[in-house]
C-alpha cells in the first residue's frame, strides 16, 4: 500500500540498510557516483565474535570491527553518515513524476527515538541472522577455537585435530572440503543422522570418522581453548578446534511491506545486476547471496552500487 511520508523525514537519493562490507562498499561507490546516501545500521554484526577476518586483500587478519571502523572513516570523507539505528520498515510512497520513492522508518537502539528518510532507492545489505547448534558453551569458543567459514579460517586450523559439528544435510560435502586443511577430522551429527549410511562409508574410505551420538557440550576453558567434544554418554572426544554449520535466516522483517520476492533459501531474489522484484529496491552481500566471505560481500556491494547509479541517472 502506498503511504505518505511524515513532514520531518530527511531526503536522500539512496538509503543503504546495513553497515557490513557489502553496505559500506555500496555506500562508498554510490557517494563517488555523486548520489546523496545514508547508511543505517543497528551495530549488531553477525561476525562480532570473530577476532580476525581472513582473505580480504590488503587487510588479511584484520578485526571485522576494525574493518568496519575504517569503512566508516572513509565514508565520512565523502560526507556520508553511518547512523546507529535499527530500520523498522520500508514502505513505497505515492508516485511522484512517474517514479516510486520509499519511506524508511528506523528507531535508535535503546532510546526508542524514531527517524524517517525518504529515498529514490534502497540497498538492502543487512546480512543474516545466525543460529548455532544449541550447546551450552559453544559460543564461548566461537570465533576462537570454532568457526563457521572454512574458506575464512581453514588455514589457521590446518593440520589440527578438527571437529565438524552440525545438524544440516550438507555435512558430508563440507567434510570433504574441510579435509583439504586437515586429515584428522571427525564429523559430529549431534544424533540427528544427517549423514547417510552411504555418505558415512564414503567418508570412512577417506579417513574421516562420523560420530552419530548426541553432543552434550564443548570441553575446554578460555585460556586453553577447546579441548574436545563431550558426548551425551560422557565420553570426551579430543579435538583442539573445529567448524560448525549454523542455520541462517535473512534479517528482512523490516522489508515485509514491500512484498519482495525471495529465493527458496529466503534470500532477496535479484536479477543479475542486484535489482529486487520491486523497482528501486536492491540487495547486496549475504542478503542476496547467502553467507559469503567479507571480500565477496564487499565486491557485491560495489557491483550493485553501479546498478543504482545507472538506474538513478537524471
Amino acid at each position: 500500500m502506498n503511504v505518505s511520508a511524515g513532514a520531518g523525514a530527511d531526503r536522500v537519493d539512496v538509503v543503504v540498510v546495513g553497515a557490513g562490507p557489502a553496505g559500506l562498499a555500496a555506500a562508498l561507490a554510490i557517494a563517488r557516483g555523486r548520489r546523496s546516501v545514508v547508511v543505517l545500521d543497528a551495530a549488531r554484526p553477525r561476525n562480532a565474535a570473530t577476532l580476525s577476518a581472513h582473505g580480504f586483500l590488503s587487510r588479511d587478519g584484520v578485526s571485522p570491527l576494525e574493518l568496519r571502523k575504517l569503512g566508516v572513516e572513509e565514508l565520512a570523507r565523502y560526507g556520508v553518515a553511518v547512523e546507529r539505528t535499527r530500520v523498522t520498515s520500508i514502505s513505497p510512497l505515492e508516485r511522484a513524476a512517474g517514479a516510486t520513492r520509499f519511506e524508511v522508518q528506523a528507531e535508535a537502539p535503546g532510546s526508542g527515538l524514531a527517524t524517517e528518510w525518504v529515498a529514490d532507492a534502497v540497498v538492502i545489505a543487512t546480512g543474516l541472522i545466525e543460529e548455532l547448534p544449541a550447546l551450552p558453551t559453544l559460543r564461548a569458543f566461537y570465533g576462537t577455537s570454532l568457526h563457521s567459514c572454512v574458506e575464512c579460517d581453514g588455514w589457521e586450523k590446518r593440520d589440527a585435530p578438527l571437529a565438524l559439528i552440525g545438524e544440516s544435510d550438507d555435512l558430508a560435502e563440507r567434510a570433504r572440503f574441510l579435509a583439504n586443511w586437515s586429515d584428522d577430522l571427525i564429523v559430529f551429527t549431534n544424533g540427528l543422522g544427517v549423514v547417510s549410511d552411504a555418505e558415512e562409508r564414503e567418508l570412512a574410505a577417506r579417513g574421516i570418522r562420523v560420530e552419530q551420538r548426541a553432543i552434550a557440550d564443548i570441553a575446554g576453558t578460555g585460556p586453553e581453548g577447546m579441548t574436545g567434544v563431550v558426548l551425551e554418554d560422557g565420553e570426551v572426544v579430543p579435538r583442539s578446534a573445529g567448524f560448525v554449520r549454523p542455520g541462517w535466516t535473512p534479517a528482512l522483517a523490516f522489508a515485509e511491506p514491500l512484498g519482495l520476492a525471495t529465493t527458496p533459501e529466503g534470500w532477496v531474489a535479484t536479477d543479475a545486476a542486484g535489482r529486487a522484484s520491486v523497482p528501486g529496491i536492491y540487495a547486496a552481500g549475504d542478503a542476496a547471496l547467502g553467507p559469503q566471505q567479507l571480500l565477496i560481500a564487499a565486491g557485491d556491494g560495489a557491483r550493485v552500487a553501479g546498478t543504482v547509479i545507472r538506474d538513478t541517472l537524471g
